[in-house]
This record gives structure tokens, sequence and C-alpha cells, in this order.
């Protein structure tokens, strides 16, 4: 029988284990090459996780690490909302998703993000590159486009300051996508890259110049 553990992260920041409640702040939040912060939005407290300029590359550990947390099967939902920074580049995009797996060093992980200001862009090209995955640290998306181009890669409708709601259910080396409660997924992995054993934390990630905010945060695990 498959044991079935919610978590739940409200808009007070708080998680719920059965009867334990364990207070999402400094203490249980640690930022990993990002900017983390608490701020209202509509009257309700959500994470901020702002890019740090002085990370380096694409597709980087850049996230916001949820601690005692260890994730192997099951589901992961949380409302997405993401913003370009003052100074982003004119191939910002921004990116803005989910890690998982990760483990202890942050050296080892998967992710799905999202490119929402592709999912309405004029360029067809750039709408099929909306959904991302990659596995860190070997394969970023660079080496998925040109070795597997279009495999690990999708359409949604999104856009930029919105919030989006992102489900990623996973069952040993497969990984599906649902957005905004979508009856069937915008991405299907089916050969994540570090196999069917690994286990560990999740992440609010953010990739380059990217402002996201993330709140309701529901996790199932199997």
């Amino acid at each position: 029988m498959k044991k079935l553990i919610l978590l739940f992260v409200s808009s007070c920041l708080s998680v719920s284990l059965f009867a334990q409640n364990i207070k999402l702040g400094k203490e249980t939040l640690k930022a990993n090459q990002v900017l983390l912060s608490f701020v209202k939005m509509e009257g309700e407290e959500v994470v901020k996780v702002e890019f740090d300029t002085a990370s380096k590359g694409v597709d980087q550990p850049t996230f916001v690490k949820v601690s005692n947390l260890d994730f192997k099967n099951g589901s992961i939902e949380v409302k997405v909302l993401s913003r370009l920074m003052k100074n982003a580049t004119p191939t910002s995009r921004g990116f803005i998703g989910l890690a998982f797996r990760i483990d202890e060093n942050n050296s080892q992980f998967e992710s799905i993000y999202i490119r929402p200001t592709n999912g309405r862009a004029e360029d067809q090209v750039r709408r099929n590159h909306s959904i991302q995955y990659f596995s860190f640290p070997d394969y970023d998306f660079d080496r998925f486009r040109k070795e597997s181009p279009e495999k690990y890669e999708s359409y949604a409708d999104m856009g930029l300051n919105e919030w989006i709601t992102m489900r990623i259910e996973v069952e040993g080396q497969k990984a599906k996508l649902f957005l905004n409660n979508a009856k069937y997924p915008s991405l299907v992995v089916n050969d994540m890259k570090h196999g069917i054993g690994k286990e560990g934390s999740i992440g609010f990630w953010v990739g380059n110049y990217t402002e996201g905010y993330f709140k309701d945060l529901k996790v199932v695990k199997k």
C-alpha cells in the first residue's frame, strides 16, 4: 500500500504535515544563488525570489530550497507569478518554475520551468519554447535542443505578471506538468536524467533576470 503524505503551504507561509505545522521563514527556506524575501501581494504574504545577477550561466541551482522536506514520487503544486527585472536583457523570458529531488549539496536536481514571455509571442518558434525540462548539472536547455530538439519543451498559454498554477506529477523516471488545473499535461518527460531512485528537497526556481513570486505550495508524497 502506498503511503500518502500531504503538505500544504498557505498564503500565511506555514506547512502542515498531518498535525505538524512548520513555519516557513529564514529557518526553513534557504536561498541558493538568489535573493529571498517575503512581500504582500493583494493582501497576502508570498515568497519573493529574485535572480542574483552575480550568478553565471543558465539552468543553474538558482532557487529557494525548502528545508526538511524529502520528495521522491507524488505531486508538487504551486502558484507562480513572474516579472522581468529592471536590468533584464533582450533574451530574458521570465524563467520561473520548480526544482525537485534536490540533493543535500544542491549539486543534482530535476527541474521544469516556464517562459511566460513566450506564451503569447508572435514568433511561433518562441511559443514552442514556453515550457522547459532540464536536469542539473549535465543537461541544460541548450544541450537538449541540440541533441533532442522538441522532446523536452512544449507550448502553453501564459504571460508575465499573472498567477499561473503549476502542478508536477512525478513517478519514477517520469514527470508531467499541468498548468492552471488543466485536465491534460502540457509537458511529459519520460526519462528524467537522474533516474528513478533519487530523492531530495523541493525548490522555488527562477532563471536569469527574473523576479518571481510563489504561494500556495501543495506537496503529496507517495
